[in-house]
């Protein structure tokens, strides 16, 4: 009986200017899940921390794993974040990983899980060569990472199929109230599982359909729209040398509210000020843009997520705190907000 590998790396370099990410967290969490699961003499967990590129590629062809999970930081188009050898960002980009793994003649690789901001991108490409991928479609907080992580494992030790895992991973999330359990997004993966059903007493998966499209948690609450919470700093994305490009767009009215109107005519100008201020590093720059282009894109929205927009307003207000050209329009997009949807800042 083969034992199943899972191959876990972690990246978090020191500069990369926003609060360090709970990794050894979420390393332990996995190691628990399996430490609970009446399968564990079935999985070995590799672990791999402060993961340079070439340590990636070393550690691929040395364990032949099945499953390969990168927990850290995701620029999207410019790929995942890892370290070099001064422990400084090093980005991989989208097209070289997708050729790493498209490079085994006959790759044992199952499943890949990226849990980092903004991966999906990443895992598409991946997905060319491995039949099931996770990635992230916007920013995911600490505390949503390591829920997705413990929900997903606790539930492939257990014999679940790859996508029954990914589900529970997403309502791990969802039953600790946070409302990101729609961040994570799975790509293939709908009939494979880690552990054979035959001898194990385990059920054989249910049908599914092949469509090959990518499978979405059923959401088991109203909730009007995805949001970020959980920690410090959900806003992760990474940039190295000033080239990083978020890119957010609303194409959707502002219903007219003149309030609402007033607050996303100063986010404008207040992008221009951030583009323009000495008194910002280029990592910092990009950090803020991110954060006002998520802001305008959820006020433009017909019903704004209240949690999100607070949430949003509170990282500008606490990144701006120290520059007081850019916190005073802060300010005063907080209290047009505030009034035009409602609710106490």
């Amino acid at each position: 009986m083969s034992l199943i590998k899972i191959l876990i790396l972690t990246a978090n370099p020191s500069n990369t200017g926003v609060d360090p990410l709970g990794l050894d967290v979420e390393v332990r969490r996995i190691e628990e899940a399996f430490l609970r699961s009446h399968h564990r003499d079935r999985f070995q967990i590799v672990t791999k921390l402060a993961t340079r590129p070439a340590d990636l590629r070393q550690a691929l062809v040395e364990y032949r794993p099945q499953i390969v999970h990168f927990s850290g930081h995701g620029t999207e188009t410019q790929g995942l974040v890892m370290e070099n050898d001064q422990g400084k960002v090093q980005l991989v980009s989208t097209e070289a990983l997708g050729r790493l793994f498209g490079a085994f003649d006959a790759s044992p690789i199952e499943c890949v899980l990226l849990n980092a901001c903004y991966s999906e991108v990443q895992a598409n490409a991946i997905h060319q060569y491995v039949d099931c991928v996770i990635g992230m479609n916007r920013p995911i907080g600490d505390q949503a990472a390591i829920q997705f992580s413990q929900g997903f494992y606790d539930a492939l030790g257990a014999g679940s199929t790859y996508a029954e895992a990914f589900k529970m991973g997403c309502s791990a999330i969802d039953l600790e109230g946070g409302v990101e359990y729609l961040t994570p997004q799975l790509i293939g993966g709908k009939g494979g599982r880690a552990i054979s059903p035959v001898g194990q007493g385990l059920p054989a998966p249910e049908p599914t359909a092949t469509d090959g499209g990518t499978v979405r948690p059923a959401p088991s609450q109203s909730i009007g729209n995805v949001t970020i919470s959980g920690s410090n700093n959900p806003f992760n994305a990474i940039q190295a040398g000033g080239n990083v490009k978020l890119n957010q767009s609303g194409t959707q009215s502002s219903s007219n509210n003149p309030d609402l109107e007033a607050a996303l005519t100063l986010l404008a100008k207040l992008q221009q000020q951030v583009v323009a201020a000495d008194a910002l590093t280029s990592f910092a720059k990009k950090d803020t843009e991110s954060k006002i282009a998520m802001l305008q894109e959820e006020l433009l929205k017909p019903e704004p997520d209240k949690g999100f927009v607070k949430e949003v307003v509170e990282a500008l207000k606490q990144g701006l705190a120290g520059v007081l050209t850019l916190a005073e329009p802060v300010t005063q997009v907080a209290g047009l907000v505030a009034k035009a949807l409602r609710f106490m800042l």
